[in-house]
């Protein structure tokens, strides 16, 4: 196969389309000790734990590296967007921005947009520091998602995701939908000690699955300022790459590959089998599909 073949088949974004970048924005660091957190910062991951279902507190460490200003990752075509992964994010960041926007006042709900910092080893967000051992994640107080992009590296290598543009947007569209989450209130109320398989925890997290796959579904026909799509239509191959990832962050898979047993009540995210099969709900039939918590079988 010809390397131009390999090239188009790769290709996620027209090459014309116009990206607004203003949404994410990389963190720099610089040389010298950070003002440590202490107990605040404690409290801040075990708070985001308990929103997001995952235990961030053995991440409070004392000391590391100040963070540095936020940096703009610059102007970004859509050829660039299929060469680089800031540019793509940031293609994702403006798809979904438009996605969201038309969609939601549609259920009657109030839009407001999110915004993505991408760093390098750790960073200090208004729920606390974290490292990148916490992987990609939605702060709710800032409303702001936070990812560092050696994630994608680990996803493939440590958790055997396929890989491909469409599984790194998956984790964007992923943490956007816990955004959603919070602005309508979906986030409030919950009961997020509790873990399981049909735990509020784990239906907090299908549903942002099933809002990314509601966002793939709607991608091609979104369009830029200047009325080109951001997006080629999604194949099958994609498809198969965005699944591939949900798979990989399973709670069994990575129960399994970590402590070499599966231990389903202490599930927070939801099983590989679940995440796939709510992503495909929000794929074939958009947010109205994504009723996880009137679900009685997930």
């Amino acid at each position: 196969m010809s390397a131009a073949r390999e090239y188009r088949m790769a290709m996620t974004f027209n090459d014309n389309a116009r990206i607004d970048t203003s949404k994410v924005r990389r963190r720099g660091r610089t040389t010298g000790i950070a003002v440590g957190g202490g107990g605040l910062l404690v409290v801040g991951l075990f708070l985001l734990s308990q929103l997001l279902g995952v235990d961030l507190t053995g991440l409070a460490g004392g000391g590391g590296q100040q963070q540095g200003p936020d940096q703009s990752i610059g102007e970004c075509t859509g050829l660039d967007a299929n060469a680089d992964l800031d540019c793509r994010i940031a293609g994702a960041a403006d798809s979904l921005d438009t996605y969201w926007s038309e969609e939601l006042p549609t259920f009657g709900a109030e839009y407001r947009t999110t915004g993505i910092v991408l760093f390098e080893g750790s960073v200090d967000t208004a729920c606390g520091g974290a490292t990148s051992a916490v992987g990609p994640f939605y702060c709710p107080p800032d409303e702001t998602i936070y990812i560092d992009t050696s994630f994608y590296d680990e996803l493939q290598s440590r958790f055997g995701s396929s890989g491909g543009p469409l599984a790194q947007m998956y984790v964007v569209a992923h943490e956007w939908g816990h955004h959603i989450q919070n602005i309508t209130g979906i986030m409030d109320g919950l009961n997020l000690q509790d873990t399981g398989p049909a735990s509020d925890a784990v239906r907090l997290e299908l549903q942002a699955d099933c809002f990314a796959g509601a966002w793939v579904g709607a991608a091609p026909q979104l369009r830029d300022d200047q009325g080109v799509a951001f997006l080629e239509p999604v194949t099958q191959q994609q498809i198969a790459d965005a699944l591939s990832a949900a798979s990989a962050v399973g709670d069994d898979r990575i129960q399994e590959s970590t402590t070499g047993q599966v231990t389903p009540e202490a599930w927070t995210h939801g099983s590989s089998e679940q995440r796939q099969r709510w992503f495909v709900a929000g794929l074939e039939g958009g947010p109205n599909a994504c009723s996880t918590f009137e679900a009685e079988s997930l």
